[in-house]
């Protein structure tokens, strides 16, 4: 059961949000949707699944990143889920980068993190379902995400390539095997052993196998997290190897921030419509 929180009409469109109980969470979770006026019964849209990154809620793309222009005229819903997990019984950690709000977009294997945090089911699974069975949209959906939730797109799509279309990235932790963010998180919630670490890691992923999706990413070149954090060079190498469709776009003088997602999220949009109604 969902329940509806706040709406705002926007575009002649309807930008919502809703709380839900999670099975999957063990928690109630928060979910942002926007639903372009195209969107009805009788004439269901396709779906831009959005994963935001550290710190961030469901609101921070629904505010701040200036897409719901172009995803009316492109008649494509927007879904915006939490970042992790939440509550007052929810594990979590004194730094930013760890624990609520950071929840990685990967299921955890240890304590005390396993018990809430399954986001790779959740953004998988359990909340396609509850969006499909709710709103007027179709089974037809991409991905896309800035930082935490730029690894996170790029992994959940290459590892479930049938069931989205396209595949795009804002400044995605790249390589988070390599870099303190990823280390940190995957050592708390998968542990010591570094073969698991694999399976959450985008540029790995990409030296196994040839993706056939399309993959666009946007990469600032004056972000402050470039050479540490993000490590795109590690991307796009991986996608050399089997010919994967990565275009990676290194764009002048942008940072790290929603001033930059906002600059170019009309190409993204664009570029997930392609392959949405393709």
């Amino acid at each position: 059961m969902i329940e509806n929180i706040s709406q705002n009409k926007v575009f002649n469109g309807w930008q919502k949000q809703y709380t839900h109980d999670s099975n999957g969470l063990n928690c109630t979770m928060r979910f942002a949707i926007y639903l372009p006026p195209q969107a009805s019964a009788s004439s269901p849209v396709p779906v831009l699944y959005w994963l935001s990154g550290l710190t961030c809620t469901d609101e921070n793309f629904m505010h701040k990143a200036g897409a719901f222009r172009k995803a009316a005229e492109l008649g494509i819903a927007i879904v915006a889920p939490d970042t992790s997990p939440r509550g007052e019984n929810v594990a979590n950690d004194d730094g930013y980068d760890l624990g609520q709000g950071a929840g990685f977009y990967l299921n955890a294997t240890q304590a005390p993190w396993s018990a809430h945090y399954q986001m790779y089911d959740y953004i998988t699974q359990e909340l396609p379902a509850l969006i499909e069975a709710n709103f007027p949209v179709t089974s037809v959906k991409s991905i896309s995400g800035h930082s935490m939730g730029g690894h996170g797109a790029l992994t959940i799509g290459l590892k479930n390539q049938s069931a989205y279309r396209s595949i795009s990235a804002f400044s995605p932790i790249a390589n988070p095997m390599r870099c303190p963010w990823g280390q940190k998180a995957f050592s708390a919630y998968l542990g010591t052993d570094k073969s698991t670490w694999q399976n959450y890691d985008a540029s790995y992923l990409l030296t196994q196998d040839k993706a056939e999706l399309p993959m666009l990413v946007d990469q600032g070149d004056a972000d402050q997290f470039l050479t540490e954090q993000l490590m795109p060079e590690a991307l796009t190498a991986a996608a050399e190897q089997h010919g994967s469709k990565l275009t990676l776009r290194m764009q002048p003088g942008y940072d790290h921030s929603y001033y930059f997602i906002a600059s170019f999220i009309d190409d993204h949009l664009i570029f997930h419509a392609e392959h949405l109604q393709g």
